[in-house]
């Protein structure tokens, strides 16, 4: 057994340690939110938080995780990710959806960290999580909203 700390809750997986979190957060866990796109972490679909930062979770090996916070986007609810989902709302962001998780949850890092990024930062932390329907504009639109929204 592997003990993970996954959205704030002490939870026991029975999964070899060479397996990604992502088949266990989905598969064993239910934790749907996060989903897979590529496999090879190249998409940013499967993103979660490892200690607040950014992380694929195709990548990441439950064995090398006991001791970190993990939070996926159904846990995400600090004021960043909160501001993000505003902005989201407000400005129409999804086409499709699918890729949003891992998108919400990289915008809420970048906010966390760099209250009032530039595009130039944006761009940068945005890096590598890909939109099939190609939102790049509303996105970065609002993450700017979202940083106006946490600052009142």
């Amino acid at each position: 057994m592997i003990t993970l700390t996954i959205n704030g809750a002490r939870r026991e997986v029975s999964a070899a340690p060479d397996t990604p979190l992502l088949w266990v957060l989905r598969d064993e866990l239910g934790l749907t939110g996060t989903k897979f796109g590529c496999g090879v972490a190249a998409c940013g679909a499967c993103t979660v938080h490892l200690d607040g930062a950014p992380a694929r979770s195709c990548q990441a090996l439950v064995g090398d995780l006991e001791g970190v916070a993990i939070t996926t986007i159904e846990g995400a609810d600090d004021a960043a990710a909160r501001a993000v989902r505003a902005a989201w709302v407000e400005l129409e962001v999804p086409q499709c959806g699918y890729c949003q998780s891992g998108q919400i949850l990289s915008a809420a890092a970048l906010l966390a960290d760099t209250p009032k990024p530039t595009d130039a930062d944006i761009d940068a932390a945005m890096d590598g999580n890909l939109c099939r329907c190609a939102t790049y504009a509303r996105i970065r639109k609002a993450i700017h909203r979202a940083a106006e929204i946490m600052e009142g």
